[in-house]
């Protein structure tokens, strides 16, 4: 069964590395639809989400300034329901609806509803959960669940059905979380999410997966028109109803099509483009286990609250926030369309170009860990500002 398995995947892997080095733009050409559905959700949100505000406004879901929040504002949220309807409506007009189109949509509705009841009314923690639980088990039922991974060297690794399941779920309800951790200050969530999407978009179309291409392309379109409205200034936020959608979707993409092939870093791909909010929320459960506070209970420990704490503006921040996702997204499209190793021979100059390009995007991610203070063992500035602090208390 392994042979027949990495027969297959060697096959596979050809045919992906064909259509992945033809050019994205060539293969786009083939799938127009692509980029009608982001246009299509980009228009949609950029209309709708000014209603939806307004709605919102009216019920009184409405986030209040408070010590924890960064808005001085009163800020209507569910704009959720604005990207639903961009993401859902491009994706009934461009997709045919087969069973994993019809479990997708199915879990990204209950994923909103979710969220819209959270925004609404509040949800103890353990119901949210619950209803993230139920959403992730819609399109693991309807057949979308990883079922192998593809290693270097090792080749490919088929898994339990059961596994596949767990390790399916666990994604998607992990990932609806960490977005729901970023969102915590104007744009974002949406900015992270859109660059996210426009970039799992290019490789699902290089890995011969265009239904998958077109869902991540809708989401960047929907992410790109809610910016109109909630980029700082922000008018509105999406609340846990776009913070959980766009969660889901993102993952469930991811799953069907990144995981779910034989291109040997298929499994690289998500992980280093998603890394902000997987950081994010790997670094705040951290610290909170580490001082023994519940890992359910607001704090000001996040990636933005850090930025904001040592002088940066909600603009700088974000966009701070943008390039460094940017970075990571280069290191992804590197490795998948660079050609630095091919039938077992690594070749010199694209190796090298890739190594780069992801140095890069590494030199990045140590400049933040640094600038934010993260890791203080042998930081220079924590020192400097420790002894000018026991200075000033002698001459005192």
């Amino acid at each position: 069964m392994h042979v027949m398995l990495d027969s297959l995947g060697i096959a596979h892997r050809a045919a992906a590395a064909h259509a992945g080095h033809q050019g994205a733009l060539s293969v786009l050409g083939d799938h127009l639809e692509v980029v009608y559905g982001a246009v299509l959700a980009l228009v949609i949100v950029v209309l709708l989400t000014p209603a939806v505000g307004t709605m919102a406004r009216r019920l009184g879901v409405v986030d209040e300034p408070d010590s924890r929040r960064v808005n001085q504002l009163p800020i209507p949220r569910l704009g959720g329901l604005a990207l639903f309807f961009g993401i859902l409506v491009p994706c009934l007009a461009f997709l045919p609806l087969g069973r994993e189109t019809r479990g997708l949509l199915l879990g990204m509705t209950v994923a909103t509803l979710v969220g819209a009841l959270d925004d609404f009314r509040g949800l103890a923690w353990w119901q949210k959960l619950a209803g993230q639980i139920g959403a992730a088990a819609i399109p693991v039922s309807f057949g979308i669940y990883v079922d192998h991974f593809t290693f270097p060297l090792v080749g490919v690794y088929s898994l339990p059905e059961w596994l596949g399941v767990v390790l399916t779920m666990t994604w998607i309800v992990a990932l609806m979380n960490m977005m729901n951790f970023l969102d915590g200050m104007d744009g974002l969530a949406a900015g992270v999410c859109a660059i996210s999407g426009l970039t799992f978009a290019v490789i699902a179309l290089s890995l011969g997966k265009p239904q998958a291409a077109v869902v991540s392309a809708v989401v960047f379109g929907a992410c790109l028109g809610f910016l109109r409205h909630n980029f700082y200034p922000a008018r509105i936020f999406m609340g846990d109803s776009g913070a959980l959608l766009l969660g889901f979707t993102l993952a469930t993409v991811s799953v069907q099509g990144l995981l779910k092939t034989a291109a040997t870093v298929a499994l690289f791909f998500p992980l280093v483009v998603l890394l902000i909010p997987i950081f994010d929320t790997s670094f705040v459960i951290a610290k909170r286990l580490k001082y023994g506070v519940p890992i359910t209970a607001p704090d000001k420990t996040h990636l933005h609250h850090r930025f904001l704490a040592i002088g940066f503006t909600q603009r700088r921040a974000a966009l701070t926030m943008y390039a460094w996702c940017l970075a990571l997204a280069a290191a992804a499209l590197a490795t998948r369309f660079i050609p630095f190793r091919a039938h077992g021979h690594w070749h010199t100059w694209p190796t090298v170009a890739v190594g780069l390009i992801a140095g890069a995007a590494l030199g990045f991610s140590i400049f933040i860990v640094y600038l934010l203070e993260i890791v203080k063992l042998a930081n220079p500035r924590i020192k400097r500002r420790e002894a000018e602090r026991k200075a000033l208390e002698k001459s005192a």
